[in-house]
């Protein structure tokens, strides 16, 4: 069974209720009905009521009062730093993509995914302003699942590539959340034990300089705050995967040769390593996935295909891990219901 074909079936065997804003996309409408009819998602929309899309569930904004509860819910976020005029409020609460986040976030729903017609920036402002980040966590970022050819045994294998579509320039503290959420995302959705490598020019102090001092600070966070997890840096790409070079340059290394979670240093570094594996060896990048949200909002591509959505909502369903109600006992918590 290939990666995604697991992650269809692992989706599919507890399906989750995903919901997609952009109700008028038609890539939208021929991926929602592919998952409905597979049984991998509950797809629901959130827009006007459509034919075109039975026999999925439609939420409409405008219907049964709900605009005017997501609008009271922004105005409470506003009253904890973020300030909005009601007028404001009940604008975007009409935003379908405001009001899909909502949902997920007071567990109605228990993920989002969004992007085809929305820009990055569009979602990220929404997944963060209306879900927040998870708890602990200070950095939102990103992952690509890079299937990649065989190169360390006889079987293709799936690379957690991160951060490489969010943070630009991260500090230690925020490499450290970002490879910590790689490495909690990765069990949900490969189902394998993460092994962590935060990358650079040098391999345990072969060379100096302002970056390698930064991964260096990011792996002692992370050892503090997640100290099961195997992790090491700083090391080479070359150290990091192929077991004859870690032998040679990093013969300590927990991870040494065996890494599968590579933690770029700057979103450079990150989004042009994922583009030359994805074209030179002829690599599946299925991403970016959002990581470090409290509940699962994912963005896409622009571009997406209808299996681009696809696979998105599939992996979506498996970082929820039970999010959902939590979010909905917290809800009626907050509100008394």
């Amino acid at each position: 069974m290939s990666f995604l074909e697991s992650v269809h079936a692992r989706a599919a065997a507890q399906p989750r209720r995903i919901v997609f804003p952009e109700h008028d996309d038609p890539r939208v409408i021929e991926a929602i009905r592919a998952l409905a009819a597979r049984g991998i998602v509950e797809p629901v929309l959130v827009g006007r009521p459509s034919r075109t899309a039975d026999p999925c569930e439609v939420v409409d904004p405008a219907a049964g009062g709900l605009a005017d509860e997501v609008a009271a819910e922004l105005l409470r976020e506003g009253n904890r730093g973020r300030p909005l005029t009601p007028e404001d409020a009940a604008r975007q609460a009409r935003n379908p993509l405001i009001v899909a986040d909502a949902l997920v976030k007071w567990g109605r729903a228990d993920g989002c995914v969004a992007g085809a017609v929305y820009t990055t920036a569009d979602v990220l402002r929404a997944a963060i302003a209306v879900v927040g980040p998870a708890e602990g966590v200070q950095t939102i970022s990103s992952a690509f699942y890079m299937v990649v050819p065989p190169f360390r045994s006889a079987e293709e294998e799936v690379l957690t590539f991160t951060d490489c579509a969010v943070v630009r320039y991260p500090s230690a503290t925020q490499l450290a959340d970002i490879a910590i959420g790689a490495a909690r995302d990765r069990v949900r959705i490969v189902g394998d034990v993460p092994r962590v490598a935060l990358l650079s020019f040098s391999t345990s102090g072969s060379g100096a300089g302002s970056s390698v001092d930064l991964v260096r600070a990011a792996v002692a966070e992370i050892r503090a705050k997640a100290p099961t997890l195997a992790v090491d840096g700083e090391l080479q790409g070359d150290a990091a995967l192929i077991e004859g070079v870690a032998a040679r340059k990093a013969p300590d290394s927990p991870v040494g040769g065996k890494a599968n979670v590579l933690v770029f240093p700057s979103l450079d570094a990150g989004n042009i390593a994922y583009k030359l594996v994805q074209r030179l060896a002829s690599a599946h990048a299925v991403g970016p996935i959002l990581q470090g949200v409290r509940r699962p909002c994912n963005d896409l591509s622009r571009g997406a295909t209808a299996e681009d959505i696809f696979n998105v909502a599939a992996i979506t369903a498996l970082q929820v891990a039970g999010a959902a109600t939590t979010a909905l006992n917290e809800h009626r918590q907050e509100t008394g219901t």
